[in-house]
């Protein structure tokens, strides 16, 4: 599992392992692994550290500190180093020694600050040196983000970004120190101009901007060098990886029959839209539970797709018993079928049209497990706020659906969220990392909410019931693509393989 800690926790770490370490030890633990990384890069691209062209962005943090130690590592190997230092009189004095004593050369940017916060005029003081700093920029194999740390805020300041949109025009390889300058560390936000990296490399533990877009796009690939932090058991993020997924999918014991392996129940359909509850069924079908209930008025669709679906038109309050109900995908403007299910004393997925139709009071009151699994424009619809602003801080609007439904909340989108209320199976906010853009067609969704219903009927709790599904859901995408477009049902067909992926490692 990789997890993501807060940069107050981040600090706090270090701060307790510098006062055990020798000063200066720990920047040159990290400088050695970021160099490590760049020197790998290089030998891919030129075959060589020697003779390579490195710049360094220096700013006036630890960040600028670390790229010139590592930048002092590979001028002894031979790389031609020049470091732009953006703040000049506050760049790391003994990494910048470090790297004149072994053949780097400076440019310096003098005036006003350039890491980030808020807009500050550049006059002609800033221009002095910028000239000669984009010639190195457009010139370089390999550029060294170290313009701020985690602690930026905003975007990158005016005299930084000629230097961020260089690094990216050149063709230069573009490494970030920690993470990209202009990106918010703790919530992945983007408020401004940010670098794109190809790659970053991180020291200690992931930041949560690495794991959670808009940030997340900035990074690159992300490499993890360990520095020997002291960190807490809970994270604020955690990523799963195929072994913990693995962990938690029900797999049928010798004892197991249909009705010991949960059923699940699917509400959801519509006359106009009957193709939700194909899908639904689709989904749960490929869950775990051992049979699925259909309540609702698409059950003709249902049962010619799938006949092993067991049927009834008189809703979700008589349709037999069920260990959790999934609700709401093309269920049109039906609010019976949510009220009776909210009512239900078994765990419950609420989506789509559901969403719209449920009363969050209703929700409040469940002492049943409620999952709520709405993208981005659902999501703004119960916030009360624009769409853009839930895609813009994608961890915040997760946790504050949480909060306020006292609900798990699995926010879908380029980065899925799963999060729970503070009195739930755990704190840590999950996000997943599988999955591919040609998921984002109809009826996706409504696959994915047919999976998590299953793994909840199959006794999952739902943190883990929706982080399960929306691994499997992303890795089923990928198979069924491969690169091409791609169909709702031919992503509920490939669940299996992605099951079977799973349990193989």
């Amino acid at each position: 599992m990789r997890t993501a800690y807060s940069v107050e926790t981040v600090r706090a770490a270090e701060r307790d392992l510098m006062a055990r370490l020798p000063e200066g030890a720990l920047m040159r633990r990290a400088a050695a692994g970021l160099a490590a990384v760049c020197a790998e890069l290089l030998g891919r691209g030129r075959g060589r550290v020697y003779g390579s062209r490195v710049v360094l962005l220096v700013g006036s943090g630890d960040n600028g500190g670390d790229a010139l130690y590592a930048g002092a590592r590979l001028a002894r190997r031979g790389a031609g180093v020049t470091a732009v230092l953006l703040a000049p009189e506050r760049a790391h004095a003994a990494g910048l020694a470090a790297l004149r004593r072994a053949g780097g050369r400076t440019v310096e940017i003098t005036g006003p600050d350039t890491g980030t916060g808020p807009d500050t005029a550049v006059g002609t003081g800033a221009e002095a040196g910028t000239v000669a700093a984009l010639a190195a920029v457009r010139r370089a194999d390999l550029v060294v983000d170290g313009i701020v740390g985690i602690g930026g805020t905003g975007g990158l300041r005016p005299a930084a970004v000629p230097l961020a949109e260089a690094a990216e025009r050149s063709g230069a390889a573009v490494v970030a120190v920690d993470l990209p300058s202009g990106v918010d560390a703790d919530t992945g936000e983007v408020r401004g101009t940010a670098l794109r990296a190809d790659l970053t490399v991180t020291f200690g533990t992931h930041k949560p901007g690495l794991l959670v877009d808009p940030a997340r796009e900035y990074a690159g690939s992300v490499r993890l060098v360990g520095i020997g932090l002291d960190l807490p058991a809970e994270p604020e993020l955690e990523a799963l990886q195929h072994a913990d997924v693995a962990r938690l999918l029900p797999v049928p014991g010798a004892e197991s029959d249909k009705y010991r392996r949960g059923v699940v129940g699917i509400a959801a359909g519509s006359a106009r839209y009957p193709g939700a509850a194909v899908l639904a069924v689709a989904g749960a079908l490929r869950g775990g539970a051992g049979a699925v209930r259909y309540a609702g008025p698409a059950g003709r669709d249902v049962i010619a797709r799938f006949p092993e679906t067991l049927v009834s038109d008189r809703g979700p309050k008589h349709a037999g018993r069920v260990q959790a109900w999934v609700v709401g995908p093309g269920a049109g403007d039906d609010a019976g079928p949510v009220a009776e299910v909210l009512a239900a004393d078994v765990p419950a997925l609420i989506d789509a049209d559901g969403l719209r139709l449920a009363d969050a009071s209703a929700v409040r009151a469940r002492s049943a497990p409620t999952l709520l699994t709405p993208h981005a424009g659902e999501a703004a619809a119960l916030l009360g706020v624009e769409r853009e602003e839930v895609e813009a801080g994608r961890l915040a609007a997760a946790r504050e659906l949480a909060g306020r439904y006292g609900a798990t909340v699995l926010l879908k989108g380029s980065t899925t969220l799963v999060a729970g209320p503070k009195d739930g199976d755990g704190t840590a906010v999950r996000v997943n990392p599988t999955g591919t853009s040609w998921l984002a067609t109809a009826g996706s969704g409504d696959v994915l909410s047919g999976l998590a219903g299953s793994l909840l009927a199959a006794g999952l709790p739902a943190r883990d019931a929706g982080s399960a599904a929306a691994y499997l859901h992303g890795l089923a995408g990928r198979r069924a693509a491969d690169g091409a477009p791609v169909g709702a049902h031919d992503v509920a067909e490939a669940i299996p393989g992605a099951w079977r992926d799973v349990l193989r490692g």
